[in-house]
């Protein structure tokens, strides 16, 4: 099938407004000037055909180097952060910079370690997450026993997540069925459904910049703790108290309680492990190797995957208007950290789309398999250079809410403005 043209609004980098224009979608104003989103016509049938089979084939020797690249590195890291603190309190040194002088550089040495050990233990997460999908190996076993040990090793309960987040693929971008950053609507927030009567955006919306970074920092080192425990985030259908730890909880099959209960006996395990490393050396030396790193595995993970599936262009759909393809196609891919997000984090985030169109398609052919999926879809495919930290802020205050109607929406931002609209096909 031959690519139709589709208005594009992929290209387009959406800048905030002044609160004296009124061309874009305001609150009271009309959305007619609004660039119209036609969804994806073709099926993943289709699709797939354009990709040749053998960017499907999965390599476990090649997987397995990855890993064991990712190990020594993680290796390497430690060994030189034991030296760290030894060094910085020779006489030599202390002697050349000062007490002051030595103990702020050793502070910055210690910063260096866990950028970089973050960086490191996120890509042993993402290959955990490969595994998850299948695409490591062509083995079950091998991608369910690595899988698990790195992603317990990292905090997350490899088999309850990995059921829910085949659910997440399965249903990416339907407000009914998707299992994780749902948006909230206007009956959420209790929003009126439209301009009728007077609503004042600006002082529901009205945070302050501190309050907005603090919320976001919260975000960014506690969402994905939350998830797990309370549902945060998730669909918000499901009755309260859903969780990834209950083999009873509405995420999970009776036929999924045991692999439930294998995860949980792993993060016990855990448990047990880094209370005995705190007895055994200390809660502090703990906290630096250890802990503060996987913090940044939990930020890391959170950024990447909220600006995957969060930004102003980026549809979500009810009823009848979703797809599998079309859900795939309503994320964005992003030059995330430039070369240390592409070595680190083994192209996660820089190509993401294609992974959602094909899960189980190993992740070293996602670059030229993404140019193959760009050259058929086109405008259809999603990509943002804006530098990550600003694409964060900007989309944390721009994706706030979608209306409580229709069958192909967009995200509103704080003043109730939307950046786009449903071609009229959509809106009949």
């Amino acid at each position: 099938m031959s690519a139709p043209a589709i208005v594009s609004v992929t290209s387009v980098e959406v800048t905030p407004q002044s609160s004296t224009q009124s061309t874009l979608a305001t609150a009271t104003g009309t959305e007619a000037s609004l660039p119209e989103f036609t969804p994806l016509p073709w099926t993943i049938a289709e699709i797939r055909a354009a990709i040749p089979a053998r960017l499907f084939v999965r390599e476990t020797e090649r997987g397995l180097a990855y890993l064991a690249r990712d190990i020594l590195l993680a290796v390497i890291a430690w060994r030189l952060a034991l030296h760290i603190d030894p060094f910085f309190r020779s006489q030599i040194v202390v002697g050349a910079l000062g007490a002051v002088g030595t103990e702020m550089v050793r502070w910055v040495v210690w910063l260096v370690y866990w950028w970089f050990q973050g960086l490191i233990f996120t890509g042993l997460w993402v290959i955990g997450h490969e595994c998850g999908h299948g695409a490591f190996s062509d083995s079950k076993v091998v991608c369910d026993v690595i899988g698990y040990v790195l992603h317990t090793l990292l905090w997350t309960p490899y088999f309850s997540w990995r059921i829910s987040h085949h659910r997440h693929h399965s249903n990416h971008a339907s407000m009914e069925r998707d299992e994780v950053y749902v948006p909230k609507t206007r009956q959420d927030l209790g929003i009126p459904e439209d301009d009728s009567e007077p609503f004042d955006y600006e002082e529901f919306f009205g945070d302050t910049p501190i309050y907005t970074m603090y919320m976001l920092v919260r975000q960014q080192l506690f969402a994905f703790p939350a998830y797990l425990l309370w549902n945060v985030s998730g669909q918000k259908n499901y009755p309260k108290w859903t969780n990834h730890f209950n083999p009873n909880s509405v995420l999970f099959n009776k036929t999924q309680r045991n692999a439930v209960l294998l995860s949980n006996l792993g993060i016990l395990g855990m448990l047990w492990a880094v209370r005995y490393a705190c007895f055994r050396w200390g809660t502090s030396e703990v906290i630096k190797y250890y802990g503060v790193p996987w913090l940044c595995v939990t930020h890391w993970f959170i950024m990447i995957t909220y600006l995957h599936h969060t930004d102003p262009k980026l549809p979500h759909y009810r009823n009848g208007e979703w797809s599998f393809a079309r859900g795939a196609a309503a994320t964005v891919d992003r030059n995330f950290l430039g070369w240390q997000g592409r070595f680190f984090l083994h192209d996660v985030a820089h190509f993401h789309v294609i992974h959602h169109f094909f899960p189980k398609m190993p992740f070293y052919h996602g670059p030229e398999a993404t140019e193959h999926l760009k050259a058929f879809i086109g405008d259809q495919y999603h990509y943002s250079d804006k530098p990550v930290f600003k694409a964060l802020w900007d989309n944390y205050n721009d994706c706030q809410f979608v209306d409580n109607t229709g069958d192909v929406l967009f995200y509103r931002d704080r003043r109730g403005q939307a950046r786009y609209r449903p071609s009229p096909a959509c809106r009949q």
